[in-house]
């Protein structure tokens, strides 16, 4: 049988890759960024206008890094059966919808650079914000958005109590994603936790059964089978 016409074998590779691909993007995408390294200073005014193609790269990078969340939270949704249930759809539906939100508010960018470039930069840069600061924008994307970083934590608590994840992996994620746009140590140090926190989960999964992946087989008989050398059923 096939990857791709095993149900299993396909979500459980499709949910674990993801959650190492997105990490990566998003560091990508943050490093590309041209407003990174300029620290507040006042050259940060019009730089989006002066590099389109640089922000065209990276709201496009981080725009991916947020949809390949997706899979990797419906993932670890997934995992969450005998403890935590309820956290985990909880928390599962609020992380979804803020990656959502969040990949969305990507084009802004877009917006910033091509308003910045149009027009005299100081101009293009408030008009930007004028309109990323409606409260349609900021109730219907910026605050779902930032909900659902909080319900990625809360997810990633909920897998490590069903004995999912690490304990650490949840807040190693959320530094990470916080950190990695302070340019340069928090891009180093937030980008290796985000990868090291989101990686852990998603090399679990690759690592796992299918018959573990479908609820056939408890985590401590297949932990038990790896260890003795046997191969454990995965029927």
């Amino acid at each position: 049988m096939s990857v791709f016409s095993d149900p299993h074998m396909f979500r459980r590779r499709a949910a674990g890759l993801c959650l190492i691909a997105a990490p990566l993007l998003y560091i990508v995408g943050v490093v590309v960024d041209p407003n990174l390294r300029q620290g507040g200073t006042d050259e940060i005014v019009g730089i989006y206008g002066r590099y389109p193609d640089q922000v065209s790269v990276s709201a496009s990078l981080l725009h991916w890094s947020w949809v390949l969340m997706v899979p990797g939270i419906i993932g670890m949704v997934h995992l969450i059966r005998r403890r935590g249930v309820v956290l985990g759809h909880v928390a599962g539906g609020l992380a979804l919808l803020g990656v959502v939100n969040f990949s969305a508010l990507m084009l802004g960018d877009f917006f910033y650079s091509r308003l910045e470039s149009a027009l005299p930069p100081a101009q293009g840069a408030k008009l930007a914000e004028e309109a990323l600061a409606d409260p349609g924008a900021r109730f219907a994307f910026q605050i779902p958005g930032f909900l659902g970083l909080l319900g990625l934590f809360l997810l990633g608590l909920a897998l490590a109590y069903a004995g999912r994840a690490p304990w650490w992996a949840p807040f190693a994620m959320l530094a990470g994603i916080f950190g990695t746009p302070a340019f340069p140590i928090g891009t180093v140090v937030g980008g290796l936790l985000y990868l090291a926190g989101s990686g852990v989960i998603g090399l679990r999964m690759l690592r796992m059964s299918d018959a573990e992946w479908a609820g056939e087989e408890p985590p401590h008989l297949a932990v038990a089978g790896a260890s003795t050398g046997n191969r454990a059923a995965t029927r």
